[in-house]
């Protein structure tokens, strides 16, 4: 059992990870630290996080007593130790680390963290691209890198923040994780076991490796979805548009409910894989709609064909060995 987790961003992915965990019984005290002061009041409230901290200003007790000094909440220690209330003691004894945050705070974060990181502990992340974080970790960590395992739980939901955290999203779900060459063994288990007792279904690749694939399954889906509704949204019959789009417009857009913030960082940080996907998939419109100018009805249903079979192919040997997914459920 981890005795202390210490998490970054208290929404639906580090908020999922509390809860599994501690569902699991996997964490004896779970440590929320967020920017947002209403996400870790809430987070509390809820009961996903245990006590929490801040970098700046004081966080306010969500039963309505005064703030606390120093951006802690007073929170009873299951372990019966002192609350912890300054960020430095947050970190300070943490088994584990995640950051659930956005892959472009990654070195800010590690950054803040590094002087008060003790020898025996491992920070992992829940980053969609791998290369640029590990660049960051190398950058700002140095020798101490060897206490960061990168991992990439494949899960998630359009919506964030706390109340969207549930306790089975990761539940038959498929975690990368993309060890270095310094990690220890014991480092990348730890990780690892921690991911399990969520019900997550460990997998590795290199760092490489991972942002070429998610580039094409993941990464350049969300960038299709969110450019054909801000397309219909810029066209003046946009209303009328909108008024006859029904569930096929809605399965195929729903991903373009994803947080802005995080796509836009995400795309950025895997530039180089996403363009050649991109145009790929250019070339491919191309071809298609030379074929649909030409009027030549065997290509296209060729296409169709070959996309329809591929599905249904990808659906009996993936899909059908994970537990349902809720509606809203949107792979990162």
């Amino acid at each position: 059992m981890l005795n202390k987790v210490v998490i970054f961003g208290v929404g639906l992915i580090g908020g999922s990870f509390a809860r599994g965990l501690k569902q699991a019984g996997a964490a004896r005290h779970i440590v929320g630290v967020d920017r947002s002061e209403a996400f870790l009041a809430r987070a509390l409230e809820l009961g996903i996080i245990d006590s929490a901290a801040q970098t700046g200003n004081p966080v306010p007790d969500p039963q309505g007593q005064a703030p606390i000094r120093d951006g802690r909440i007073p929170v009873s220690d299951p372990a019966g130790q002192t609350p912890l209330y300054r960020f430095e003691d947050a970190i300070k004894g943490a088994d584990l680390i995640l950051l659930a945050a956005p892959v472009a705070q990654t070195a800010r974060i590690l950054s803040s963290i590094l002087p008060h990181l003790d020898a025996n502990t491992v920070v992992t992340d829940a980053g969609s691209t791998k290369s640029d974080v590990v660049v960051a970790a190398r950058t700002v960590m140095g020798d101490k890198v060897s206490q960061f395992v990168p991992g990439h739980p494949i899960a998630g939901r359009e919506t964030n923040g706390p109340d969207a955290a549930i306790v089975d999203l990761y539940k038959g779900k498929k975690t990368v994780l993309t060890p270095l060459a310094e990690n220890a063994p014991a480092a990348i288990e730890r990780v690892a076991q921690a991911w399990k007792a969520c019900g997550a279904v460990i997998h590795t690749l290199t760092p490489e490796e991972h942002d070429k694939v998610f580039a094409a399954v993941s990464h350049l889906p969300h960038l299709l979805a969110y450019a054909l509704v801000d397309d219909i949204e810029r066209k003046p019959h946009s209303d009328l548009l909108f008024q006859y789009a029904a569930s096929g417009f809605r399965d195929f857009t729903r991903i373009a409910g994803s947080s802005p913030e995080m796509w836009r960082d995400i795309s950025l940080a895997n530039q180089a894989a996403l363009l050649t996907e991109l145009d790929a998939y250019l070339a491919q419109l191309t071809r298609l709609r030379a074929s649909l100018a030409a009027g030549d009805a065997a290509a296209l249903e060729a296409t169709y064909a070959n996309a329809q079979r591929a599905r249904r192919q990808w659906i009996e040997t993936i899909e059908a060995a994970e537990p349902p997914q809720p509606k809203d459920a949107a792979a990162e």
